[in-house]
């Protein structure tokens, strides 16, 4: 069931069935709150649900079998976890469009945006944006909240033990993405008075915090954790798992500066346009001029960037040899976990597994 087309049939059926319970209750208490299920229900639908899928197989390198259906208990408990962890992960992406400011998510206007545009549909009175605002934080909060619904269902027919361990696992990932966010932010006000010396630290910091852990290190614990894993196979997971969020984490930042738009369903150099101050962007002040730095530090994340702003920034970030720079961490990082899985006894098709995800997060285009 990990990797297998049935575990995402599930996670969506979860999910799904979710929202149909919850709808009913909302709809209970105002007809008004039948656009916010119907926006949840589509933000949250499809997408490759690589978090469960690496939950799923942190369980299986703890039974040391694909196939979680061997324990009823534990195949009901990955699901439910893993829905949770898809829902955290559509929560996040509500707020962070608003952090962000961005119009749209995977090709569609973002949760914001379709407030924004019922306040206008419906004739309403007063400001509109503060509406879309308004309206997709509490409809994050919602996704946050059942989650927690979710990850608490999950741990309920495993052992106590297990599910302490898995719920305070659960704790540490929300708390430290929420405070890598904040982080981010700062980030993006902060640099000028932060020397050039420490910039590329401090990206890699931010995305430890801000989503290399909670994108593969935290699901694979957690998988592991609800099966039972004890601490010295939780260290391995965590020796591969870490480096491989970074590089996912890495492949992110690139595709959201070179990133196909039909794709990935982002405007291209959209990183730009919001003033990310991603790895590539240190390298880029590392290795370019003065002339080059003066540019990126006048224009990234200007409101009126242009698409030839953009397009010059995309040269100058291949010319200076950031891109190679971290083309080459991302290649470094990928190298490190699969090392640590080859010399790491697993059953054959658990290491295939693992490998497969390894990779595919490491070189994905979106």
């Amino acid at each position: 069931m990990p990797e297998s087309l049935p575990l995402v049939n599930a996670v969506n059926e979860r999910i799904s069935a979710l929202l149909t319970e919850r709808r009913a209750m909302l709809e209970q208490l105002g007809i008004e709150l039948a656009p916010v299920v119907d926006q949840l229900d589509a933000f949250t639908s499809g997408g490759k649900r690589s978090r469960a899928r690496f939950l799923a197989a942190g369980a299986a390198q703890a039974i040391g079998t694909t196939d979680a259906n061997t324990d009823d208990a534990l195949a009901t408990a990955v699901v439910d976890a893993a829905a949770a962890l898809e829902l955290f992960h559509a929560a996040a992406l509500v707020h962070d469009d608003l952090l962000d400011r961005s119009d749209t998510r995977r090709g569609l206007p973002a949760t914001h945006r379709v407030f924004e545009q019922l306040h206008a549909d419906s004739g309403w009175v007063g400001d509109r944006e503060h509406f879309g605002l308004s309206a997709a934080i509490l409809a994050g909060d919602l996704l946050l909240m059942w989650s927690d619904d979710l990850f608490i269902n999950a741990t309920v027919a495993i052992d106590e033990s297990s599910a302490a361990r898995a719920r305070a696992e659960y704790t540490r990932m929300r708390t430290e993405v929420t405070a890598g966010q904040f982080l981010d932010i700062v980030e993006e006000l902060a640099w000028s008075v932060i020397p050039i010396t420490e910039w590329a630290d401090r990206a890699i910091a931010i995305a430890t915090s801000k989503s290399a852990r909670y994108s593969v290190e935290a699901p694979l614990v957690l998988g592991a954790l609800l099966a039972g894993a004890d601490d010295e196979l939780i260290a391995t997971i965590r020796s591969f798992g870490l480096p491989l969020g970074l590089a996912f984490q890495l492949r992110d930042d690139v595709l959201g500066v070179f990133g196909d738009s039909a794709v990935t369903g982002k405007p291209a150099g959209d990183d730009l346009r919001e003033g990310k101050r991603t790895l590539i962007v240190a390298e880029v002040e590392r290795l370019g001029d003065a002339e080059t730095r003066a540019f990126f530090d006048a224009r990234l994340g200007q409101p009126d960037l242009t698409n030839d702003e953009i397009a010059r920034m995309q040269e100058l970030i291949r010319a200076t040899g950031a891109l190679d720079e971290v083309e080459a961490r991302i290649q470094a990082w990928l190298d490190e976990c699969l090392a640590v899985l080859e010399a790491t006894p697993l059953e054959p098709e658990v290491r295939e597994l693992l490998i497969a995800l390894a990779e595919l997060s490491a070189r994905r285009d979106a």
